[in-house]
């Protein structure tokens, strides 16, 4: 027995018969094909899917939902976000995700997690749906919002770019794997400290530089390099970095830093002149 009267047996199989209850995922969305594919996805995963084309259709069913993941746009004038509202309001442990083509702060802040279309893939939505499973089930799960937004970015502009976001005092916020192993060092590492202070060589003028860009909005180009810790310029590495603010997560000043390989130069495969 337990302090609450009930046998260990008893909650062992409360617990082994709420785990073959597939999880009732509420899916909104105006487009029909939309939710047919999706319903069909979760399906296939062992989900139940609650389809829902209208406000009033999803509304109906808010009783009967784990978990709501709710398209941003409906059309004429309707937003997924009335019903997360509602949803909120009457059961606010269920989790929402929404699906939208952009991540606006208007969205209200009562969603758990944004889900980007056109970058995050069926994979994204189902590792989500997976750690809310996982916490309805009593398992303790660590959700990195801040790592899944900033991803997005990463994701948008490809493996081959160096990658650090940070708040205008150069503190980093998120940073890629790119630079994690061009630097050797893991990911982890870089959070929580400041660029400045680890690579001091960079100096106040480029301290400058992001907190300009971060504060004005600007775009800052540069093809110098000028102590920036990557690789340094070869005939085999010419990199162009870019600068471009952004708003981070909680909405502070920002700035993405990204550098590139412009061009690739092997002086061992340049064409001979006398023989061209």
């Amino acid at each position: 027995m337990d302090g609450s009267g009930q046998s260990l047996t008893t909650m062992d199989e409360k617990k082994a018969a709420a785990q073959r209850v597939p999880i009732r995922v509420l899916l909104l969305d105006d487009r029909i094909d939309n939710l047919i594919l999706r319903s069909a996805i979760l399906r296939k995963h062992g989900y139940e899917a609650i389809k829902a084309a209208t406000i009033e259709e999803a509304e109906a069913h808010l009783h009967e939902a784990d978990i709501a993941v709710l398209d941003y746009h409906l059309g004429a004038g309707q937003f997924g976000t009335e019903v997360a509202s509602t949803l909120r309001d009457k059961r606010p442990q269920v989790p929402i995700i929404i699906l939208s083509a952009t991540l606006e702060r208007k969205f209200g802040g009562v969603e758990d997690m944004h889900l980007l279309k056109g970058y995050s893939s069926v994979d994204d939505l189902l590792a989500a749906l997976r750690s809310f499973e996982a916490k309805r089930r009593g398992k303790p799960v660590v959700v990195d919002a801040r790592d899944f937004y900033y991803s997005r970015i990463n994701m948008a502009m490809g493996d081959d770019v160096v990658l650090e976001i940070m708040d205008r005092d150069g503190n980093w916020q998120y940073v890629n794997e790119t630079l994690a192993k061009l630097l050797d060092k893991k990911r982890a590492w870089f959070l929580g400290k400041n660029l400045f202070q680890e690579f001091p060589e960079l100096g106040e003028e480029w301290q400058e530089i992001i907190r300009t860009v971060a504060d004005t909005r600007e775009t800052y180009i540069d093809r110098t390099f000028r102590g920036l810790p990557l690789p340094k310029k070869s005939p085999r590495y010419i990199w162009n970095v870019l600068v471009f603010s952004l708003k981070l997560h909680d909405n502070r000043n920002g700035a993405v830093l990204s550098a590139r390989i412009l061009e690739r130069k092997d002086p061992l495969k340049m064409p001979d002149p006398t023989t061209a």
